[in-house]
């Protein structure tokens, strides 16, 4: 199994885009984004787009398109991009049923659910304090 990157490609995105603002741009490209990113421009679409229906992103068409921020960076936390891009739960139980006749196929689905459960808890609670803000302040302290 392989991480699931789109919570970190969607902050990524975000990111840049609060910055070119910042630099006195209206708009950006998913084409430019995707550079960034080293990633398809198709994937950069899909997530804002995911992000347009959250309201954290605007997009213009025709000539002068591309995706702007629609609230500030410091209004948008990581549990709100958390939840336009990764719809669902954290962790999945079985796609079939466990054997209801075995002891451990008839228990585990409640015991993980109740764990999960706090853990869940746990990533949205952390994620609800960290704004995209603070992501690019990280971003920009990194030294070169």
């Amino acid at each position: 199994m392989s991480a699931n990157s789109r919570l970190t490609i969607a902050a990524h995105a975000l990111a840049w885009i609060g910055l070119y603002q910042r630099q006195g741009h209206e708009v950006a490209t998913s084409e430019q984004i995707a550079t960034s990113a080293n990633t398809n421009p198709v994937v950069i679409r899909r997530l804002l787009g995911e992000l347009r229906k959250a309201g954290v992103v605007e997009s213009r068409r025709g000539v002068g398109a591309g995706w702007s921020l629609a609230r500030e960076l410091e209004s948008i936390t990581l549990l709100d991009v958390y939840d336009a891009v990764e719809p669902g739960p954290l962790f999945a139980m079985h796609r079939a049923t466990p054997d209801q006749g075995c002891v451990v196929g008839y228990g585990i689905r409640p015991a993980m659910q109740g764990i999960y459960g706090g853990i869940e808890g746990t990533l949205r609670a952390e994620l609800a304090r960290v704004t995209m803000e603070d992501v690019l302040r990280d971003v920009l302290a990194v030294p070169r």
